[in-house]
């Protein structure tokens, strides 16, 4: 297995690629540790089939039926990952003027965007059992969410908690 590899590589890469107009931000809060690296989208797509491949013990047969599927699903999640990295670069944009509204905004949209993730699974799990037996759908989704969740854990890390502006209401008094 590879997942440590394209958890401390690519996972890195892709998120601080992503969000390198914000490197100062990142740069105080810790990050990964690394430097900002140039996106290379094509790279991690690559790296994140070889991980699914090299898990999922298909054979020819299996992979004829679960490629295609795998790379639709990878099209309607990629729509989402871009959704999720355009809501990040906003909310970056917003540190140090956030308000209650915009706070609320971009909670609704997060919220919204791991909704879509879930619509787009269960819409797939449908198709791949439709075509698969339902331990190799266990398994991808097993390994799905493994790689998801590296992501994630990623973004949480570098991404600073929400605070409010100088002189603004913290909404905490009753």
């Amino acid at each position: 297995m590879r997942f440590a590899t394209y958890a401390s590589t690519i996972v890195p890469a892709i998120i601080l690629g992503a969000l390198t107009f914000a490197a100062p931000v990142f740069a105080q809060t810790g990050g990964s540790g690394s430097s900002p690296k140039q996106l290379d989208i094509a790279a991690a797509r690559a790296e994140r089939k070889a991980i699914v491949g090299e898990n999922m013990g298909l054979t020819a047969d299996e992979g004829k039926v679960f490629w295609p599927l795998y790379e639709e699903y990878e099209s309607a999640m990629d729509k989402i990952e871009d959704r999720h990295i355009r809501e990040i670069r906003r909310y970056v944009k917003s540190l140090g003027s956030l308000t209650n509204d915009d706070a609320t905004q971009k909670l609704d949209e997060v919220m919204s965007i791991h909704k879509a993730r879930l619509d787009v699974q269960n819409l797939y799990i449908v198709k791949f059992r439709a075509a698969m037996s339902s331990i190799k759908v266990t398994r991808f989704f097993q390994i799905d969410s493994k790689l998801r969740a590296m992501v994630q854990c990623d973004i949480a890390r570098m991404v600073p908690l929400a605070q409010p502006t100088a002189g603004s209401d913290t909404g905490t008094s009753f």
